[in-house]
C-alpha cells in the first residue's frame, strides 16, 4: 500500500539538502536546518524512516540535538510498530492472523482502541466507514463481481471484546488501512510532545501537527490537485489539528478512476462522485477515517455530518473538479 500522496508539506517541507536520498538511502536520518527565521536558540530538525510502505518523516523545533534525534527516533520507531501490528499484508501481525483465523484471543490494547474508533465511525456514518470492506476491495482489485463478497461485509458482524476480536462469517475479512496511519500519526506526535517538545509536525500519510514552525508562522500543509500531481488546489495551516486525505487516484483500478481503492459499503462499488476529500480534525485517526467516509457518502451528506461534528473541516473536490467546503476549512489566504 502507498501512503496517500494527495497532500504534500509546503512550509517547512523535510529538507534532505542537496542530492536528495532514495527512500532506502533516507532510512533513519536525521537532519538539523539553521535559519534565522526559527525561534531563538532553536533548530529545524528533520527524520525519516520506513512504515506502511513508504517514507515517513518527522519536524520539529528544539535547541537540544540530543533531545530532538531521540524524540524524532522514538516516534519513528512507534509509527513502525504500530505498522507491523495493524498491517493487512504483514504476516504475524494482528490484522493478518484475524483475518487468516477468524479470531483473535488476548488483542493488543492498540489493536482494540483502533477497532472501538472504528464502530464508533461506523455507527457516525452510517456504515460508510467500514472496515470488514476488505473482501470488497480484494474483489475491486481482481475485476470480480462484488456480489459474493458484499455478503461478508458489515462491521456488525465484529465481536470485540479484551478476550477475543472474532469475525462472525467464514471469509470475513478487515483493513485497517483507512485508519491506522492517522492513530500512528497521533502516537507519533504524542511521544515527541513526552519530551517537553511542542513545535512538531508529524507525517505518516496524515499530517499532525503542534505549536509552530517559527514565530507567527504555524505549520503549513500543501494540498495537492487530485488529477494534477504537479500543482496544488491551495495550502493551509494547522494550528494543533490533523489532516488526512482519501481519493480515488490513490489506488485506480480503471483508467477513468471508476473503479479504485475506496468501496461503498452498501453497493460494493466504488462511489462516483469525488475525486477526493480533506479533513481537519482533532486527531489524525478521526481526520483520517472522516475523509474515506465521505467519499463513500458524497459532498451534501459529508458536509452535513461535518458541520454537526466539533472541530470537523472537509474540503470536497468532485470528478469535474468542483469544490465544496465547511465554512472554517483552514485555507490559508
Amino acid at each position: 500500500m502507498q501512503r496517500r500522496k494527495f497532500m504534500s508539506t509546503g512550509v517547512g517541507a523535510l529538507a534532505l539538502g542537496a542530492g536528495a536520498l532514495s527512500m532506502w538511502e533516507a532510512a533513519a536520518f536525521v537532519h538539523a536546518t539553521r535559519t534565522d527565521s526559527l525561534q531563538t536558540g532553536k533548530r529545524l530538525f528533520n527524520g525519516a524512516d520506513l512504515a506502511f510502505g513508504t517514507t515517513v518523516s518527522v519536524q520539529l523545533l528544539h535547541h537540544n540535538e540530543a533531545v530532538a534525534r531521540k524524540a524524532i527516533r522514538e516516534a519513528l520507531d512507534t509509527a513502525q510498530a504500530i505498522d507491523r501490528l495493524l498491517s493487512v499484508y504483514r504476516e504475524g501481525s494482528q490484522v493478518f492472523e484475524l483475518n487468516r483465523t477468524g479470531r483473535l484471543r488476548d488483542p493488543d490494547l492498540h489493536l482494540l482502541k483502533v477497532l472501538d474508533a472504528a464502530c464508533r465511525l461506523s455507527r457516525q456514518t452510517a456504515g460508510a466507514f467500514d472496515i470488514t470492506v476488505q473482501p470488497l476491495w480484494l474483489a475491486a482489485a481482481n475485476g470480480k463481481d462484488p456480489r459474493d463478497a458484499r455478503r461478508l461485509v458489515g462491521w456488525r458482524k465484529l465481536h470485540i471484546s479484551p478476550e477475543l476480536v472474532q469475525l462472525k462469517q467464514p471469509g470475513m475479512a478487515i483493513t485497517l488501512n483507512g485508519i491506522a496511519q492517522g492513530y500512528a500519526s497521533d502516537l507519533a506526535l504524542a511521544a515527541v510532545r513526552a519530551h517537553g517538545i511542542n513545535d512538531v509536525l508529524v507525517d505518516i500519510g496524515e499530517f499532525s501537527a503542534s505549536g509552530q514552525r517559527a514565530p507567527q508562522r504555524l505549520w503549513q500543509v500543501g494540498i495537492q490537485d487530485p488529477r494534477d500531481p504537479q500543482s496544488l488546489v491551495g495550502t493551509v495551516s494547522l494550528q494543533a489539528r490533523s489532516l488526512a486525505s482519501s481519493g480515488d487516484y490513490e489506488t485506480a483500478f480503471s483508467e477513468d478512476f471508476s473503479s479504485h481503492h475506496i468501496v461503498d459499503p452498501n453497493t460494493g462499488h466504488s462511489p462516483l462522485e469525488l475525486a477526493s476529500v480533506a479533513v481537519a480534525a482533532p486527531t489524525a485517526m478521526l481526520a483520517d477515517g472522516l475523509s474515506t467516509a465521505f467519499m463513500v457518502m458524497g459532498t451534501q451528506p459529508g458536509l452535513q455530518l461535518a458541520n454537526q461534528l466539533p472541530e470537523i473541516d472537509a474540503l470536497f473536490i468532485d470528478k469535474s473538479g468542483r469544490q465544496a467546503q465547511t465554512a472554517g476549512f483552514p485555507w490559508i489566504a
